[in-house]
């Protein structure tokens, strides 16, 4: 697998998502530092406007941004990222906390990503998110929990298997029909055609490199 650009925002953070791998690059955004901190974790980069974090570190990797700003801390570091020439993203503690704004801007980014030739998944507590456009991704047999799918698009074709309530059609963004479905103990998919889905895993746990298309 390609190096992953792992990025700690200030969200909930789950230690046991956080898995990076020997030439895997880390940012850490704001009050991230200090989740990081807390696991012993030393990130590559620093950066933000810290009016979450305890302080203002300083140090050569550190990014000290203004806090009246276009983009968010997560934003920035994306770009910074894709200087680099990463691809693939994990954004842990970008879902949950105390602003539910902020979750809904980091799956903006998704679309960002995808835009700029990326792909991202999302992390918070036992949850992961991704955005799926014209394509497929398969799920182990051994995952457990809840799995949510929403267009975000247009109608699209969406193809459900190995799920509690398999299912074949349109999901249209006004309705939010894909809501709450299950793993089962078998391989599971979802399909897409014609559009894109936010898909969410919920009570899912372990590195969540593995959702990244092979």
């Amino acid at each position: 697998m390609k190096p992953i650009c792992h990025i700690v925002c200030a969200g909930d953070f789950d230690k046991e998502s956080f898995a990076p791998r020997d030439g895997d690059f880390i940012i850490a955004c704001d009050a991230g530092l200090a989740s990081l901190e807390h696991i012993g974790a030393v990130p590559n980069i620093i950066v933000g406007d810290f009016d979450s974090y305890n302080g203002v570190p300083s140090g050569e990797n550190v990014v000290i941004l203004p806090r009246e700003k276009d983009d968010t801390d997560s934003a920035y570091a994306l770009k910074l990222g894709l200087a680099r020439g990463f691809t693939k993203f994990i954004l842990h503690g970008a879902l949950g906390g105390a602003r539910i704004s902020h979750s809904v801007a980091n799956m903006l980014l998704l679309v960002f990503l995808k835009k700029n030739g990326a792909e991202g998944l999302l992390c918070g507590k036992n949850t992961c998110a991704s955005l799926l456009s014209d394509g497929r991704i398969d799920f182990s047999a051994e995952e457990r929990g809840y799995l949510s799918v929403f267009s975000v698009t247009s109608n699209c074709t969406v193809t459900l298997k190995g799920l509690k309530f398999p299912f074949c059609g349109e999901l249209s963004p006004s309705f939010p029909l894909g809501v709450s479905n299950e793993f089962i103990g078998c391989p599971a998919m979802i399909d897409v055609c014609g559009g894109s889905v936010l898909w969410i895993c919920e009570g899912v746990s372990g590195d969540p490199a593995r959702f990244f298309a092979k």
